[in-house]
């Protein structure tokens, strides 16, 4: 074997270099890529096929669509709770009303109960006094009639006037007033004639005399005062009829 076919041989079958003869790269040593490879790159990038993502003429079709129906739809509820709104506000105004109605009903009631309940305890009240003003009746005749001839009978008119005096003042506090219709216009309302007087004292229809004492219980009559009326004399009377016929 020649010289020749051995160097072929190395050429075609090179031997490998020892592990430790290599040489490493450090970082700073390593091969960075060229800027011509960088471009290289980004023309394979740019040859690639683009996607179309911009939709045709059926799909804004369809987006269009969906919009207006969902529009239709919020309008369509939009106005379904404005007429819910518009009912609750009429039910809302019913009930006030009715309730304003129903309270002033309520305090009429209230006042008229309370009205009726006054009253009835003030007749129960008069007639409770009517039933006492004999007695009253009876103190007074033996006021004005008993006269005392001793101390003992002085002793037992005093005792009993303590009882009268008593009686009256009771009868005040509950709201009882006696009637003073003497020298006043005879009224039917609260005077009762019992006697006609002609005199020419008095003007015609007044009152004389009480024979019976009338009392009132607030604005209550519970008893007419018995009286004594006033009438024009007959004298009078007569030359008035002269008068009048010539």
């Amino acid at each position: 074997m020649n010289e020749d076919q051995v160097s072929l041989e190395n050429q075609t079958n090179p031997v490998p270099p020892e592990a430790g003869n290599i040489p490493t790269a450090t970082p700073e040593e390593s091969p960075q890529p060229t800027d011509a490879v960088l471009e290289g790159q980004s023309g394979e990038q740019s040859e690639s096929p683009e996607i179309d993502v911009e939709a045709g003429p059926a799909g804004n079709d369809v987006e269009e669509k969906s919009s207006e129906e969902i529009i239709a739809i919020l309008q369509k509820d939009l106005a379904s709770h404005r007429q819910e709104l518009a009912e609750q506000s009429e039910q809302l105004d019913s009930v006030k009303k009715r309730y304003v109605a129903l309270a002033a009903e309520f305090d009429n009631f209230r006042k008229r109960t309370q009205r009726e309940k006054e009253e009835q305890a003030k007749v129960i009240k008069g007639r409770t006094i009517t039933e006492l003003l004999p007695v009253v009746d009876n103190f007074e005749r033996a006021r004005t009639q008993i006269k005392p001839n001793s101390d003992g009978e002085n002793l037992i008119h005093k005792s009993y006037q303590g009882v009268y005096k008593n009686l009256v003042d009771s009868l005040k506090s509950l709201g009882v007033a006696p009637m003073r219709p003497e020298g006043k216009p005879f009224d039917p309302k609260y005077h009762e004639a019992m006697l006609r007087e002609p005199t020419a004292e008095y003007p015609e229809d007044t009152v004389i005399e009480e024979l019976v004492r009338g009392y009132l219980l607030d604005d209550i009559v519970l008893r007419h005062s018995m009286v004594k009326v006033a009438v024009a004399p007959e004298e009078g009377v007569e030359s008035g009829e002269e008068d009048t016929n010539p």
